[in-house]
């Protein structure tokens, strides 16, 4: 059996849509690198959707995980981080962030 995960990555247009399209329920905003995933992730991410109906995932592009954590990262490329973390069944969505700050998102 294969299972197709891709539905939940969004871009910043079908994210705005989706919490748009679900203003009745509680969707919960996390973000983070993600770069390599581990238990420590997968805990935090349970107790994030544990607060809500809707885990929405923001994750830091290529470029802003350079300048977080240096010039030989990210080890794992941001389609792939993001394919990742949408294959886990505690994330509902997806979003890639540029460099703006998360302020930026959250006003959406």
């Amino acid at each position: 059996m294969i299972f197709d995960f891709e539905y939940k990555i969004k871009s910043l247009k079908e994210a705005v849509e989706f919490r748009n399209n679900n203003k009745e329920k509680t969707i919960v905003f996390t973000n983070g690198c993600f770069d390599l995933l581990h238990r420590g992730h997968i805990s935090y991410l349970q107790e994030a959707k544990s607060l809500g109906d809707y885990l929405m995932v923001g994750l830091n592009s290529d470029e802003s995980v350079r300048d977080l954590k240096g010039k030989t990262r990210p080890i794992v490329t941001e389609k792939d981080r993001a394919f990742m973390l949408a294959s886990l069944c505690m994330v509902n969505a997806v979003s890639s962030l540029m460099k703006q700050p998360l302020l930026h998102y959250c006003q959406l």
